[in-house]
């Protein structure tokens, strides 16, 4: 994604809303990865030049025109929540007429498809790591028993 977003221009900014906007804006336990961890996931991709960290959820004139001089705002393909007053988060870069979609390789991988696979493979893991105990335990009985039946055997 970010190698297509890199292609709209000459140089990639990204913003990454601090926790606390990610979870009035989503709710619930996002987001999954703090702050720092995810400020350091992007800084490690070729494409990136810069992020701004803590950058609000609705892009501003602020940050378009005044700090950073934008002249693309590019987004992904997949839905994009509103923000806690209701609006489209990218109002302001559609009607500048500069917002630009762009197709994430793996439409499918968001956060919330990653929890949802987590959790109906919670079920699975479980009984998965029940059956390697049971199996352990009964190893385990079947060498002591076989340890009492030599030392009875030596006596």
């Amino acid at each position: 994604f970010f190698k297509r977003a890199r292609e709209q221009g000459d140089y990639l900014l990204v913003g990454i809303h601090d926790d606390q906007t990610v979870n009035s804006v989503k709710g619930g336990n996002f987001p999954v990865m703090n702050l720092q961890e995810r400020v350091l996931g992007v800084l490690q991709c070729r494409y990136v030049d810069e992020v701004i960290i803590g950058a609000p959820f609705s892009v501003t004139k602020d940050v378009l025109e005044d700090v950073y001089h934008v002249d693309v705002v590019v987004h992904g393909a997949s839905d994009q929540p509103l923000d806690i007053d209701g609006r489209d988060p990218y109002e302001l870069p559609k009607k500048l007429g500069i917002y630009k979609e762009v197709d994430h390789p793996c439409l499918n991988l968001t956060t919330t498809t990653i929890i949802e696979r987590i959790i109906a493979n919670r079920h699975v893991y479980i009984e998965r790591q029940a059956r390697k105990a049971k199996k352990a335990i009964a190893e385990a009985e079947a060498e002591q028993r076989e340890k009492e039946v030599n030392a009875a055997l030596h006596r």
